[in-house]
């Protein structure tokens, strides 16, 4: 395998590529300022000592590059190879990668402070000791937004630290979104990067498993989560190199609401039509500038990659805006693509060989799913014909597969209530069952269910400073939201949810090839915890089998 390739750039003041760190050091229990005495390990990430504080301070102190707009217009879309110095923390301001909207994650009517940029490819380490005794367990977080959303600044890896009593270190990542992460096509395969935001990810993975002994973690107790999109993520690292990623990245994987959309192979039309070709009716709605960029001779449609790589970020960034907010409501435009070297070919299919990373006996999985997922991304105001719905999210099927798929739900109530299921059973829950299936005897499986239980709500309890989609706390009980969160972090610590950190109320858990059995998080009727396990609906893995044998159709 050739050297992971670094991908990041900016059109402005960045510079060359790079991931830059923040490290956050918060003992919390001994309250205490400690010195950076690992100035030495840390020259190997060209730094010089300094001090790590109590929240958040400086970790070393990085040299600035120079503006080099020449460089960065022929890197645009592209991989390069070369990394910039760490930048002090207290140097670093928040910023976010471009993405779909510029508004609070709170509050879609209040603009966020963020700065968003091209130059975003940042991560954060959370650790409770630069000198703990042994090497800790360490987990990655990829964060949600399907793919066009999100960023680092909504997660605290501080809480995951306390919650673990000081036993893990945390490291939040950011990737590539939307236009600037999952542009498609042939002329992306020619002359840029394909699946560039997972091979952002990618490469974060491998500066971890390079440096996180530095800060305390072990990179062979490495497990990777994600929600939403980010635990799609952390699917698509799952079957990455056909489940032959060297050397080996992590230990562990964790999903909250696998999230697998379409994903077409990259030169098919969907996506090329989708994303790159802007005469057969890609861009919809552009701002005003773009009409008169294709309109130049240089932009005569015979290279729209290299168009695009004169296009400032700021138009770049309503370019992307249009084309999401123009797509069908609960389909999604940019996601990654079988691009036929990271991911060599549908993900459900390298599920089903077991091509995984993950195929040592000790490699372990746990997953969540809520018990609404679909919800949120229905307009519950509609009328629906359902086959019809099926079909727009679903282009490729035919009359036959649409009425098909209609059949399955049509005994689940009403056309909306088959629509919120079909939503949520397609994209999330059946493909995370795919995902425990790759894992036989070595997986875990819950579900959230306080009610409303809807997509993400899952979220705040194991992060409670979590500011984003759904994420108001809808059941605070203590008792609960320790065992919710133990399970995880007992899981990461001892590939276990059994062998708890801390004590809770949580009851033995069997792995899901036993019976396919999962962990129920629930409350009763009188507001008190509820939490036992029960069997995996048959009539739910009846339509998961539909599912997977339409697969192909459906781009999964």
């Amino acid at each position: 395998m050739s050297p992971p390739p670094v991908v990041c750039q900016s059109t402005r003041t960045v510079l060359a590529c790079s991931i830059s760190a923040r490290v956050y050091s918060r003992n919390v229990f001994a309250a205490s300022v400690a010195p950076l005495v690992a100035g030495r390990a840390l020259t190997a990430l060209g730094c010089t000592v300094g001090v790590v504080l109590l929240a958040v301070g400086p970790l070393c102190v990085g040299v600035d590059i120079d503006d080099l707009p020449d460089i960065v217009l022929l890197l645009k879309f592209m991989l390069c190879t070369s990394k910039k110095k760490i930048r002090d923390a207290d140097q670093v301001h928040v910023v976010v990668c471009c993405q779909e909207s510029s508004a609070s994650p709170t509050n879609p009517f209040t603009p966020r402070d963020d700065e968003e940029t091209e130059d975003c490819l940042f991560l954060s380490v959370y650790t409770p000791s630069l000198n703990p005794p042994t090497l800790l367990p360490t987990i990655v977080w990829l964060h949600g937004g399907g793919y066009v959303l999100g960023f680092a600044g909504q997660y605290d890896g501080a809480d995951l630290v306390q919650e673990s009593n000081n036993k893990i270190v945390v490291v939040i990542i950011q990737y590539r979104l939307g236009l600037f992460g999952f542009l498609a096509g042939e002329q992306v395969k020619e002359g840029g990067a394909l699946n560039a935001g997972l091979l952002d990810q990618d490469f974060a993975l491998r500066w971890v498993h390079d440096h996180i002994d530095k800060f305390g973690g072990d990179k062979n107790l490495v497990t990777i989560w994600g929600e939403s999109a980010g635990a799609g993520s952390v699917l698509q690292q799952v079957v990455a190199h056909n489940g032959a990623t060297t050397p080996k990245l992590f230990r562990a994987a964790i999903t909250s609401s696998t999230f697998l959309p379409s994903q077409y192979n990259y030169n098919d039309t969907i996506p090329q039509v989708r994303i790159l070709q802007p005469k057969l009716g890609m861009f919809f709605s552009l701002p005003s500038r773009f009409p008169r960029l294709i309109d130049d001779p240089s932009c005569n449609g015979t290279d729209p990659l290299g168009c695009l790589r004169t296009v400032d970020s700021a138009t770049l960034g309503e370019i992307n805006m249009n084309v999401i907010e123009h797509g069908f409501q609960g389909t999604f435009t940019f996601v990654p693509v079988v691009d036929g070297s990271f991911i060599v070919q549908s993900p459900t299919d390298s599920l089903i060989q077991g091509k995984v990373n993950g195929s040592d006996e000790q490699d372990m999985l746990l997953s969540v799913t809520n018990t609404n997922e679909g919800i949120p991304f229905i307009n519950q105001s509609a009328q629906y014909n359902v086959a019809q719905y099926v079909r727009n999210i679903f282009p490729l099927f035919g009359v036959k597969e649409s009425l098909a798929a209609a059949a399955v739900y049509h005994s689940l109530g009403s056309p909306l209530d088959q629509v919120n299921a079909i939503m949520g059973e397609s994209i999330f829950k059946c493909p995370t069952y795919s995902l425990l299936e790759a894992f036989p005897k070595k997986a875990y499986k819950s579900q959230y269910a306080i009610p409303p239980a809807l997509h993400s709500q899952d979220v705040i309890n194991y992060f409670p400073d979590y500011t984003a989609f759904n994420s108001t706390l809808i059941y605070n009980n203590s008792n609960f939201i320790n065992a919710f969160t133990q399970g995880f972090l007992s899981f990461v610590v001892n590939l276990n949810p059994n062998d708890k950190l801390r004590p809770s109320i949580t009851p033995p858990w069997a792995k899901w090839s036993t019976l396919m059995t999962e962990m129920l998080f629930n409350r009763t009727e009188g507001g008190e915890p509820y939490i036992a396990p029960f069997r995996t609906s048959s009539a739910l893995l009846v339509r998961c089998a539909f599912w997977k044998s339409v697969r192909h159709l459906m781009g999964q």
